[in-house]
C-alpha cells in the first residue's frame, strides 16, 4: 500500500443534533465519534492524521490533544474548502489522501482497508467510497460507463429518471493522488445555490482531463450512514453496541441478553466470562477471564482480575482483583482497590480506599480513606469518619483486626493487627494490635421508668 494520509473532516455544526457541543464530539460507542474515526484510520493502516475543525474548534483540537494534527477552517464553504484547509501542511506530500468525515463512524477497518487497496490496484486519480443504498432518495448517485468506470456523480436535482433509478450512492468518502489535488481544487469554484466549493466537482474535473476515477462499493450500506441528529447518533450506537457484542461472543464470552447488555467499543472482556442483563462496561473497563457479570452492573474504567462475581453495583475508576463476591448494592468509588478473594455485600460503599486480602465487608458499611489489611471483618453498620468538615483523615485496620457491628472509627486512627472493637463502639484513638477496644457509654438500666398507668391509656 502507498503512504496513505487521512483528513478527515470535521468542522461542521450539527445544527440538527441542536447542542453547544460539536457535533463530532458526541459520544457512540463510548467514545466521541470523531475518535472512533480517528481510531478506525489508524487501524487501516494511514502513516498521519490531520482533522479539519471548525465550529466548536478549540474544544476538538483539546480533546484530540497529541492524537492528531489539526487545521482550522474558520468559514464552512463546503467539502472542496475543508479539504483546502489542509494544503499547507501536505503541500509536499506524496502518496494518498483518505478523505473522510468525523460524522460517519461506523466505517470499519477492513472496509477502508479495502478501499484504498482498491484504489491502489486501479491506478485511479480519484476513488469513491460508495453504498448501494435500499432508498437512495436524496444522495448523490454514482454512473457508470459499460467498462464500470465512474463517469459523474448526479446529485438528486439533477438526475434523469433513468439516473436516479440508481441505487449506488456517494458516501462521501474519497481516496486522492494527492500529485493531482491541489491544482484541481484550485480550479473548483462555487457557482451553486449554496455558495460552496464541492469536494465532488474534482471527480468531473479528472474524468474531463482523461484520468481514471474509480468506484468501491462498501459491504454493507449502514457503514456509510453519517450522524447529523440524536436518532441517528442513537442508531450509530446500537450499530456499534451490536458489533462489539458480536466481537466478544466470538472470542469466547457469555451474554446472556444482548438486547440489553451494553459494552463500550473500548472495553477488554476475558474468555469464558458471562454478562448478564443490565450490565453496562464503559470507558476503559479491562475484565478478566471466568467472571460473572451482572445483573444490573455499571462499570466505568474498572481494573477487574479473574473469578470475580459481581451483581446490583456501580464502580468507577477503581480496581478489583481475583475471585471477590461483590454486591448487591454496593458503590466503588474512585481510586478503591479491592485486593484477592474480598466479600463486599449488601450496601456497602467504598471509596478511596485499599481492601487486603481476603477481608469481609458484608454489609450497611462506609469505608472512605481507609487502608484494610488482609483478613479483616468489619462488622454491619461500621463507618470510618473520614471528615472532619475540613480535612478528609484517613483509616488504617492492620491484618486480621476485627470491627464490631455498629462501630464508628474517628480518623485519623489506627485499629491494630489482631485487635477488636467492641460492638457499638465509636473509637477516636489508636487501638494496639491484639487489644479489645470498647468505646461505648456504661448501659444502666433504670427501674420503673414506665408508670403502670402510661400504657393502660
Amino acid at each position: 500500500m502507498k503512504d496513505t494520509i487521512a483528513l478527515i473532516l470535521a468542522a461542521g455544526k450539527g445544527t440538527r443534533m441542536k447542542s453547544r457541543l460539536p457535533k463530532v464530539l458526541h459520544k457512540v460507542g463510548g467514545v466521541p465519534m470523531v475518535e472512533q474515526v480517528l481510531r478506525t484510520v489508524k487501524a487501516a493502516g494511514t502513516l498521519r492524521q490531520i482533522v479539519v475543525v471548525g465550529f466548536g474548534g478549540e474544544m476538538v483540537q483539546e480533546y484530540l490533544g497529541n492524537e492528531a494534527e489539526t487545521v482550522m477552517q474558520k468559514e464552512q464553504l463546503g467539502t472542496g474548502h475543508a479539504v483546502l484547509q489542509a494544503e499547507a501542511l501536505l503541500k509536499d506530500a506524496q502518496g494518498t489522501l483518505l478523505v473522510t468525515c468525523g460524522d460517519t463512524p461506523l466505517v470499519t477497518k477492513d472496509t477502508f482497508t479495502s478501499l484504498l487497496d482498491w484504489h491502489e490496484k486501479s491506478g485511479a486519480a480519484a476513488t469513491i467510497l460508495t453504498a448501494h443504498m435500499p432508498d437512495p432518495t436524496g444522495y448523490g448517485r454514482i454512473i457508470r460507463d459499460e467498462a464500470g468506470q465512474v463517469v459523474k456523480i448526479v446529485e438528486q436535482k439533477d438526475g434523469t429518471p433513468e439516473e436516479l433509478a440508481v441505487d449506488e450512492v456517494n458516501a462521501g468518502i474519497y481516496c486522492f493522488d494527492l500529485s493531482l489535488l491541489w491544482q484541481m481544487l484550485h480550479n473548483v469554484n462555487n457557482n451553486n445555490a449554496q455558495g460552496e466549493y464541492y469536494l465532488t466537482d474534482i471527480i468531473g474535473m479528472l474524468v474531463s482531463a482523461g484520468r481514471v476515477v474509480s468506484a468501491f462499493a462498501a459491504p454493507d450500506y449502514r457503514e456509510t450512514l453519517g450522524v447529523n441528529s440524536r436518532q441517528q447518533l442513537a442508531a450509530a450506537e446500537q450499530v456499534l453496541r451490536s458489533r462489539k457484542l458480536d466481537e466478544l461472543m466470538t472470542e469466547g464470552v457469555s451474554i446472556i441478553d444482548p438486547a440489553n447488555t451494553y459494552v463500550d467499543t473500548t472495553v477488554v472482556v476475558g474468555r469464558d466470562t458471562v454478562l448478564y442483563p443490565g450490565t453496562i462496561l464503559e470507558g476503559n473497563t479491562v475484565i478478566g477471564e471466568d467472571c460473572q457479570i451482572g445483573p444490573y452492573v455499571r462499570m466505568t474504567n474498572v481494573q477487574m482480575g479473574s473469578h470475580d462475581h459481581l451483581q446490583f453495583t456501580y464502580a468507577h475508576d477503581c480496581q478489583i482483583k481475583d475471585g471477590c463476591e461483590i454486591g448487591p448494592f454496593v458503590h466503588f468509588r474512585p481510586n478503591t482497590v479491592i485486593g484477592n478473594h474480598v466479600k463486599v455485600g449488601n450496601y456497602m460503599e467504598v471509596k478511596n480506599s485499599n481492601v487486603g486480602d481476603g477481608t469481609k465487608l458484608p454489609h450497611l458499611s462506609y469505608i472512605g480513606d481507609s487502608d484494610v489489611g488482609s483478613g479483616v471483618n468489619i462488622g454491619c453498620g461500621t463507618i470510618t469518619v473520614n471528615y472532619d468538615g475540613k480535612i478528609k483523615h484517613r483509616t488504617t485496620i492492620a491484618d486480621h483486626a476485627f470491627v464490631g457491628c455498629n462501630s464508628n472509627l474517628v480518623a485519623p486512627v489506627s485499629i491494630g493487627a489482631y485487635a477488636y472493637v467492641g460492638a457499638g463502639s465509636t473509637i477516636t484513638k489508636d487501638v494496639p494490635a491484639k487489644a479489645l477496644s470498647v468505646g461505648r457509654a456504661r448501659q444502666r438500666n433504670i427501674e420503673g421508668w414506665v408508670k403502670d398507668d402510661t400504657y393502660k391509656k
